[in-house]
């Protein structure tokens, strides 16, 4: 057999394995790539959208299952890469980003922040280039939850600054604008314009995803945010209480109103795990943020456990993600990621035409 009719085979087999969010198979998304053939032993890439693909792993096993069975084949090897995918920009800002992603709450105090560093971070240990905004103008704890000291950001050319940089992200917060400690007191118009300065003034380089995480409620930071920025979409937090669930409404609709994409439902301190039993305890009720996205028939993304572990180490200035690569909390978050880079290519998918060929190399 050839390897033109061998390759003819293969790529009727890849054909059937299918991208469980996309629901199409992978050659005719075109991820498949730079595939050579030498004596029966197979090499190619499979490019997925994202590194933090949650079916990465089983793509992978897939492939080389399916493509050692082919006949002759003598040897399989499947390298996964990943190019993000970026969103379509419709304003001139940020176009070295890829994907803006909103990180919102209807009120104070369910974790948004928290969830946000955690988040980030997951997306940047999955191997994406991932920058952080603290827009909570009045509130911004980013810094201590990542042990960034409060100083000011380096200055660049044309009043530009550089973001801070810590584990790998690329963060700029109002918490660098004023000194430690020192509140800031704004109006309105004041506030629209820090927002602008962190928009289009902050060197950020390139980056697959930037987190924005917003100050909780649906007022003007939030408004300006969308109207001025390119959001690829939202991801809503809330607890399973109903108070919260009230208000996470709320922002839902706000997102809706402005036609920004919703990723998802986060529901943050789900349950608790006590030492001694290993049982799961709600102590906020439960099923609330799954009932929420049931409700505005948008993903409930996963929810997180109330761990301990997760205070500690905001307060230490080490996300969980990193602390603890073992808690039930980590998990969480790394689901999340998958979750959210899993939306953000689904919203990619249903604009774009990928092309379904690549080239084949062989020595006869």
């Amino acid at each position: 057999m050839s390897d033109q009719e061998l390759q003819v085979n293969i790529i009727a087999e890849l054909k059937t394995v299918i991208d469980p969010d996309l629901h199409k198979d992978i050659v005719s998304l075109g991820f498949v790539k730079n595939m050579e053939l030498k004596d029966g032993n197979v090499k190619f890439q499979v490019e997925l959208t994202t590194p933090a693909c949650p079916v990465k792993e089983q793509l992978k096993t897939e492939c080389e299952t399916k493509v050692s069975a082919v006949k002759g084949v003598k040897s399989v090897d499947v390298e996964m890469t990943a190019e993000v995918r970026a969103a379509e920009h419709s304003q001139p800002i940020l176009t070295n980003v890829k994907n803006i992603i909103a990180v919102a709450s209807g009120k104070g105090g369910v974790g948004k922040s928290t969830v946000s560093v955690n988040l980030a971070m997951a997306l940047k240990m999955s191997g994406a280039k991932v920058g952080l905004m603290d827009a909570d103008i009045y509130g911004p704890s980013i810094p201590k939850m990542l042990g960034i000291p409060i100083t000011p950001p380096k200055g660049g050319a044309d009043n530009k600054f550089f973001p801070h940089e810590q584990y790998g992200l690329k963060v700029v917060s109002a918490a660098f604008l004023q000194k430690e400690g020192v509140p800031l007191m704004l109006r309105g118009p004041m506030l629209g314009g820090i927002i602008q300065q962190f928009l289009q003034n902050v060197e950020w380089g390139e980056l697959d995803y930037l987190v924005i995480d917003l100050p909780p409620g649906t007022g003007d930071v939030q408004l300006t945010l969308t109207q001025r920025a390119p959001i690829s979409g939202a991801v809503v937090v809330t607890t399973p209480q109903e108070v919260s669930l009230i208000d996470a409404e709320k922002g839902v609709r706000m997102f809706e109103s402005v036609k920004v994409p919703l990723l998802g439902i986060v529901e943050n301190m789900s349950y608790f795990i006590c030492d001694g039993c290993d049982k799961k305890h709600h102590i906020f009720k439960s099923g609330g943020g799954n009932a929420l996205a049931e409700k505005f028939k948008i993903p409930f993304l996963t929810d997180i456990p109330l761990v301990s572990a997760v205070v500690e180490g905001g307060d230490k200035g080490v996300p969980i993600i990193m602390a603890d690569p073992s808690s039930p909390a980590t998990k969480a978050y790394t689901k999340l990621a998958g979750q959210v880079a899993s939306q953000l290519s689904i919203i990619h998918a249903d604009k774009d035409k990928p092309a379904s060929t690549f080239e084949l190399t062989w020595e006869g």
